[in-house]
């Protein structure tokens, strides 16, 4: 029996490493984004019924674990209020150095209101530097104004 989302997070992970699939691959099967297409496998996204079964089938899952990844997980992933892996500390970093730097810009831009992380999009891609690869990040999210009333 499953009593929680993170266990059929765990078995799609164990799944993904017994098998060598890459999560390019994954997204390719259902025909959405690598990017959301990982965070769904790992909880933070909700499958349709036609897009769990791929996903079932492809990470050999049972009916019950199929039908968790219809279910709207809570969201948010990190363990700790401060993250301790090194590749998720940096973006702390970003936020802590650079975030009073975006919010000002945004709001200069746009006005008073936020980046939609609902209405969003994500592209992750290597780009070649003859002094060492670089990650390059873009991130797309809908302004969404305060409103007065």
């Amino acid at each position: 029996m499953i009593s929680s989302r993170e266990q059929v997070t765990q078995q799609i992970v164990a799944s993904k490493v017994k098998k060598g699939i890459k999560w390019s691959e994954v997204a390719k099967a259902i025909g959405l984004s690598k990017e959301w297409t990982t965070a769904a496998c790992l909880g933070q996204m909700t499958f349709d019924k036609q897009q769990a079964e791929i996903i079932g089938d492809l990470f050999e899952l049972s009916d019950e674990a199929v039908a968790w990844l219809q279910i709207a997980p809570y969201k948010g992933s990190l363990p700790t209020a401060v993250p301790s892996d090194p590749l998720i500390y940096r973006w702390y970093e970003v936020v802590s150095v650079y975030g009073s730097t975006i919010k000002e810009l945004i709001h200069e831009e746009f006005g008073d209101g936020i980046m939609s992380a609902i209405d969003f999009s994500m592209n992750i891609q290597r780009e070649a530097d003859p002094k060492g690869d670089r990650v390059n990040i873009v991130l797309s999210g809908k302004f969404l104004p305060y409103k007065t009333y």
